[in-house]
């Protein structure tokens, strides 16, 4: 310990190999039961969270740094890949200059009803594709109290390397699940006390601050993806449509701003 790697093509680090290939990290992560933690923060959520490392990848300089990550790995027979920046460069795709990236052991998700259990406020993101965007709603949900995230089947996945990074982490610290069938998981929603918002434009929509003067004691409020925003099975579908009063001839926000905006104005007081 730590394992020296000189060569890209090494098969011992593997799972390291192509991380900018976005079709591919989306394809094979999950099949291979895996996702990339990558930078000393997001690792450190990771293991805090319980999640179990399959290796680690830094350049030299980050052993002394992340030196008590090591010595524990080394108690647990965790490889530990140490290799230059060039060498790491070649077989990732980009350079790392974060401290380093962990294999992780991909979690198995909790059934919905189990995850919304003790839930009070809920977000849903139905059909997101953009990582960055599902990376930051997810942060604005740690820091306004959220108590959970939803995503549906065709949401980008949370554990995408660039999600997680924009998420600072928040990922492991927010219990999440996917919702699945969607939108007909508004029922199991509604089955368990939940009323379902969905933020859209729509001529019969409330207003964000007409919904924050009197909430429900249980909300599951929908955000839509980029561009299309919310499907019309899901605003139909849904027990009430709420907009966020706007200005200057704006009619919408980005999806994680606008999530953050709604989870800040329906936060538990």
């Amino acid at each position: 310990m730590p394992i020296r790697i000189t060569d890209p093509d090494d098969e011992r680090v593997h799972d390291y190999v192509g991380l900018t290939d976005v079709a591919l990290r989306r394809r094979s992560e999950p099949e291979r039961g895996l996702y990339i933690a990558e930078s000393e923060k997001v690792i450190r959520r990771a293991l805090a969270a319980g999640h179990r490392p399959r290796s680690y990848l830094m350049a030299e300089r980050w052993l002394t740094d992340l030196g008590d990550l090591v010595t524990q790995a080394e108690q647990d027979g965790i490889p530990v890949y140490v290799a230059d920046h060039d060498v790491i460069e070649g077989f990732t795709g980009f350079h790392l200059h974060r401290g380093a990236l962990a294999s992780m052991q991909r979690p198995e998700l909790a059934p919905v009803a189990e995850v919304v259990a003790k839930a009070r406020r809920v977000l849903v993101i139905e059909d997101v594709v953009d990582h960055t965007n599902v990376g930051a709603v997810f942060r604005s949900a740690a820091a306004l109290g959220m108590d959970a995230v939803l995503v549906t089947p065709r949401c980008a996945d949370p554990l995408y390397r660039r999600a997680i990074r924009v998420s600072m982490g928040t990922v492991f610290q927010v219990p999440w699940t996917r919702i699945d069938p969607w939108p007909g998981g508004m029922d199991l929603l509604r089955d368990n006390g939940f009323t379902v918002a969905a933020l859209a434009l729509s001529d019969d929509a409330v207003s964000l601050d007409e919904l924050a003067a009197n909430p429900p004691e249980r909300l599951a409020l929908v955000l839509g993806t980029e561009g299309d925003g919310l499907s019309r099975r899901t605003v139909d579908g849904a027990d009430v449509v709420v907009t966020i009063p706007m200005a200057g001839g704006v009619d919408s926000l980005n999806v994680a701003a606008a999530g953050a905006v709604a989870a800040w104005a329906l936060r538990v007081r």
